[in-house]
């Protein structure tokens, strides 16, 4: 991919027509935390637990349940395994690398023993709640060509809009982009490659005809993105009498996460003057965010165990910057001639806010003694419920907003996990199942996991070590516009966690 474009790029502010979609909104609602390696091998099913400083980030009554000032920091190894078919084309791609999942300490501190309230806890606590690094290979013979993707947006501009007007290609991009949005942008890059042209060359035009027949085209598609969602938890909780525990976190949020998709087309389709086609797009986002959380957790004698928590929604304001470069090859009387539309632009959109939807959850755990436990967790949010809000109250998110409430729904998500103790030792297991946030389950369906793992306490500190393993199946559209044909994506999440544990 071409990424001098970021060295050379000039800066404009441009968010008449942002490129926000349904997309953007569940990459950043989505939780898929981890944590330590005790908390993913029982598959996060710690609500009503407690005791892990990952616990805290799922119910933050759970720091009081503690016995000691303990710390805690976890290492992953995350593969990604991603195969797809697109007409009679497969792919494969497996995205390694390693990761800080978690990271922080809790600390306690008694009370008057004539009191009923037994002790306050303090804790601050980093999850990474999504590993957002993933490559994903498209390739096979499709009937629909990417021109469309240009031609369509084209459509109802006057040809006055996509010429240079005098201007290098760089001035007129930016124009455009402060100007008219990403739209007029995508037009001018099609128009000025020859992908299409206009009915007649009256600059008052505004209907076009592509340049690219036939309906046989060797496409290759690739999405390599690398990022992370993150929440850095400040806790405060209490416990009071011997059976009930209460905690609240304030929670500030991050968001890093880059893009770049590439699109190559080549075509031999008698009628076409445009025979090949090359299409980069890069996404560079950063986000903050706020949130809280309260918890309770119960006891019920002496081996039961409940939990209720109640997360608000999250407020994320969020930057976006894109580039774009398209090149083209045509043959014009016999010749070959090759095209290149490169702005050298980075177009920084307005700053605008994301609410990600509110989180119920209740969980209930039996304890066999010292010899073990296993818990169940469930929780429930409304991805319809996303919504997106433009820094100036003009309504640009409006049909967006419309959209994700009618395509995505509430969701449930179910964790079953275990411990067993022998001596020092631990073995863990668990299941997860999560419901899809698209009412249509063929867009993107539900996700399903296992895991596994054992620890070793060696008094002062402990090792622990996890396995996690979950699939989903998508049907992924290559653009929103234009080329809308679907390729199906089979997805593979595995994830080694490792954790050092410390009594301080």
């Amino acid at each position: 991919m071409k990424k001098n474009l970021i060295l050379c790029a000039l800066l404009l502010s441009a968010g008449v027509i942002t490129a926000q979609n349904i997309n953007d909104g569940l990459r950043y609602s989505t939780d898929l935390t981890t944590g330590t390696a005790r908390f993913g091998a029982m598959s996060g099913a710690f609500g009503a637990l407690g005791g892990d400083l990952s616990a805290i980030a799922i119910n933050p009554a759970g720091s009081a349940i503690f016995l000691d000032n303990s710390a805690s920091f976890t290492g992953s190894l995350d593969a990604v395994d991603s195969s797809t078919r697109y007409f009679n084309g497969t792919g494969q791609n497996t995205e390694t690398d390693v990761n800080i999942n978690q990271a922080g300490g809790v600390f306690l501190f008694d009370l008057n023993p004539e009191s009923k309230w037994k002790k306050i806890s303090l804790g601050v606590n980093y999850n990474q709640t999504s590993n957002l690094d993933n490559e994903v290979f498209i390739q096979g013979n499709g009937n629909s060509s990417v021109a469309n993707f240009f031609l369509e947006q084209a459509q109802g501009l006057s040809l006055d809009v996509l010429e240079l007007q005098g201007q290098g290609i760089s001035g007129r991009y930016a124009e455009l982009g402060a100007t008219r949005g990403t739209r007029a942008q995508n037009a001018f890059l099609g128009y000025q490659g020859f992908i299409f042209d206009p009915f007649t060359t009256d600059p008052g035009n505004t209907q076009y005809v592509s340049n690219v027949a036939g309906n046989r085209f060797d496409q290759d598609y690739v999405s390599l993105s690398r990022g992370f969602n993150g929440k850095f938890s400040f806790n405060l909780a209490a416990q009071y009498t011997d059976d009930f525990f209460f905690g609240i976190n304030l929670n500030s949020h991050t968001i890093d996460y880059d893009e770049g998709t590439f699109m190559f087309e080549r075509n031999s389709n008698q009628g076409s003057t445009v025979n090949r086609i090359e299409f980069e797009n890069n996404l560079s986002v950063l986000g903050a965010g706020f949130s809280a959380q309260v918890g309770a957790i119960a006891k019920i004698g002496d081996q039961f165990r409940l939990g209720l928590t109640y997360d608000t929604p999250t407020w994320f304001v969020i930057s976006e910057e894109t580039s774009q470069y398209l090149e083209t090859e045509r043959t014009v009387d016999g010749q070959s001639i090759v095209e290149i539309v490169d702005p050298r632009i980075i177009n920084v959109f307005a700053d605008y806010n994301l609410r990600t939807p509110s989180r119920i959850a209740a969980s209930g755990a039996y304890v066999f003694g010292q010899s073990g436990l296993i818990s169940f967790d469930y929780s429930f949010k409304n991805y319809g419920n996303i919504e997106f809000t433009p820094a100036f109250n003009d309504g640009s998110f409006d049909a967006l907003n419309a959209t994700i409430s009618d395509m995505l729904q509430g969701a449930s998500t179910y964790r079953v996990g275990g411990e067993y103790r022998i001596g020092n030792w631990s073995l863990r297991g668990g299941f997860s199942y999560e419901e899809s946030p698209y009412s249509n389950k063929d867009i993107l369906g539900d996700r399903q996991g296992y895991s596994a793992g054992f620890g070793y306490n060696f008094g002062m500190y402990s090792f622990d070590f996890a396995y996690m393993r979950s699939e989903q199946d998508a049907n992924r559209a290559i653009y929103n516009i234009g080329l809308t044909d679907t390729a199906a994506v089979e997805t593979v999440f595995n994830n080694f966690l490792f954790t050092l544990g410390l009594q301080i």
